[in-house]
């Protein structure tokens, strides 16, 4: 958020970040004069936020002590959805968010929020996007104008149409002019350049959901509908509830007898084995005979592997 209420928004976070703040250091934090930040303040009086002034030379700005702020309007559902979002989230602004929207709350949602803790699974190192490429790609998708960035080296050419999430990273679905494609971009590896191009008219994304179209791109396919290319499934010595937190989009039929059935997909049938073998279980009844075959050509190469390992 950009100008006078984005100015607003981080005014009010460090008032509430401290007791007491000279005129001086605000203005040099927010890169504003001493004149805007009197302007700001008497704003967030007439929204309703006590601030104090002192006079002087050393003058400065102080929420009023023990004052009760205008309360932000969510209902409990969406108090715990927020609260629960931001502390899964990484990094310490989403920490700092969670304390600023805390202080805004009535007392009944802040309790609720008080009451949900929790913490999120522990998960490989994931590069940061710099907030200002974030801001840049978001805005050219909509204003719908043509996308220019820096890339290994090399200038792509884009249409951008959707900035989305996956497996914690962000990543942009543009057409490619230079490929005439539909391509997928990590924005941790672009610098976008400046200024926008021409406008365009968006193209429709095949599936008509994008999210929809770049998982299905992930698995090998550009038809969302179809899945993934190889689908099977085998049985498994260990019981189906020991399997369950590691399936990811598989699907676990229990069999009794401590072993279960394993459906899932892949973009080939070694990748579809290797998955099911990364489980840690005796494998049987493979199908189909793809799925088989597959297992015979891994059992080989890990063969081959551990003779040529032994023999070093």
């Amino acid at each position: 958020m950009s100008g006078t209420p984005g100015r607003l928004l981080s005014l009010l976070s460090l008032l509430q970040s401290r007791r007491d703040w000279p005129g001086s250091l605000l203005a040099a934090r927010l890169e504003v004069s001493p004149r805007t930040v009197r302007r700001d303040v008497d704003r967030l009086r007439e929204l309703g936020y006590p601030v104090q002034a002192s006079m002087g030379p050393d003058g400065g700005y102080r929420l009023a002590a023990g004052a009760d702020l205008p309360p932000l309007l969510f209902d409990d559902e969406q108090a715990v959805a927020l609260a629960v979002a931001l502390q899964l989230a990484p990094g310490d602004a989403a920490y700092r968010a969670l304390t600023t929207v805390r202080q805004v709350l009535p007392a009944r949602l802040r309790h609720r929020v008080d009451a949900v803790q929790v913490a999120p699974l522990p998960a490989a190192p994931v590069p940061e996007v710099d907030p200002q490429v974030l801001v840049a790609v978001s805005g050219a998708v909509r204003a719908r104008q043509e996308l220019r960035f820096d890339l290994a080296d090399a200038v792509r050419r884009t249409q951008p149409h959707a900035v989305l999430a996956r497996g914690g990273r962000w990543y942009l679905l543009a057409w490619d002019l230079d490929r005439d494609d539909w391509r997928t971009f990590r924005l941790d590896r672009i610098t976008p350049r400046t200024p926008l191009g021409a406008r365009f008219t968006p193209r429709a994304v095949p599936g008509g959901d994008p999210g929809a179209f770049v998982a299905a791109l992930f698995r090998g396919s550009r038809d969302p509908a179809e899945g993934w290319p190889c689908r099977g499934s085998a049985e498994l010595a260990v019981p189906a509830a020991e399997l369950v937190p590691y399936l990811g989009d598989a699907a676990v039929e229990p069999l009794g007898d401590g072993r279960c059935r394993v459906s899932a997909g892949a973009w080939s049938w070694t990748g579809l084995a290797a998955s099911l073998l990364r489980l840690d279980a005796d494998v049987s009844q493979a199908e189909p005979p793809e799925l088989a075959e597959a297992f015979t050509r891994l059992a080989a190469r890990c063969a081959a592997a551990g003779t040529s390992s032994s023999g070093a």
